[in-house]
């Protein structure tokens, strides 16, 4: 029996809010202390609205994070941002490897690998994200694609620093479409990646990592997919937007722990 862990529910925003947009939603957004018991949620606004909404979700026990950092502490690498910077913000996690940095940037598994080490270097924890495109799923290259992504972007970790970041599988194809993978594909992808994390890195390495699912969720299938026993929550774009469609991401999710008994 695979041992439950607290579920992430964490907010990626991409490019959308302004700094008073994002201090809108910050004040808005609140926990119930029973919820916040059960689920941890983070987060992940664009640079410029990291300051306007840390110290107000710094009150409401909720963490913040960036979208992405650049394998250097400083230096002439203009339009970049540091994982110092980031720390200095207040962030505890960052998202690398999301697939828009793959596809539209162009990023490698080996410069992700870096990204990863840098931040386990300045203690911010990342949300490693792997998925395929449809193409490839099309191909039955799923577990392929996403192994490969996850031994390059990850070799060299350690297994204790693998132990406590969070890997998001993200499939290309379902990533603001409105069409998300079944629970069932979900749940059997994620699986998949959470033996081939114990095979690599150890069986204490793969019980204990947080494997989110990302890629249209909604409040109408959360509570599906965190029945799954492998899933440990999820990464939302589109639906984390707005107040209530998150706030009932992260109920239903609460909901779906405290079942679990996590």
């Amino acid at each position: 029996m695979v041992q439950r862990r607290k579920p992430i529910i964490a907010a990626n925003w991409k490019m959308y809010k302004t700094p008073d947009e994002g201090k809108i939603f910050a004040e808005g957004f609140s926990l119930d202390a029973a919820i916040a018991q059960e689920v941890e949620v983070v987060i992940c606004p664009p640079f410029t609205v990291i300051p306007a909404i840390g110290e107000v979700l710094k009150e409401k026990g909720i963490k913040w994070g960036a979208q992405n950092l650049y394998p250097a502490v400083e230096g002439a690498f203009t339009g970049e941002i540091s994982p110092l910077m980031l720390k200095d913000l207040g962030c505890t996690y960052v998202i690398i490897g999301h697939s828009e940095r793959r596809q539209i940037m162009g990023e490698t598994d080996d410069f992700i690998r870096k990204k990863v080490i840098a931040a386990f270097t300045y203690d911010l924890l990342p949300i490693f994200c792997v998925g395929e495109t449809l193409e490839q799923r099309k191909a039955n290259q799923t577990e392929e694609v996403c192994s490969n992504q996850i031994l390059q972007g990850l070799d060299g970790i350690k297994s204790e620093d693998i132990a406590r970041m969070v890997i998001a599988y993200e499939p290309v194809w379902a990533i603001g479409t409105g069409v998300n993978a079944s629970p069932e594909d979900a749940e059997k992808t994620i699986a998949f990646l959470r033996q081939l994390i114990s095979e690599k890195w150890g069986k204490e390495a793969g019980e204990a990592v947080r494997i989110q699912y990302g890629g249209s969720v909604k409040p109408g299938n959360i509570k599906e997919l965190m029945n799954c026993a492998n899933i440990d929550g999820a990464l939302v774009g589109g639906a984390s937007l707005k107040v209530d469609s998150f706030y009932e991401i992260v109920r239903c999710a609460g909901e779906e722990a405290k079942k679990h008994g996590v």
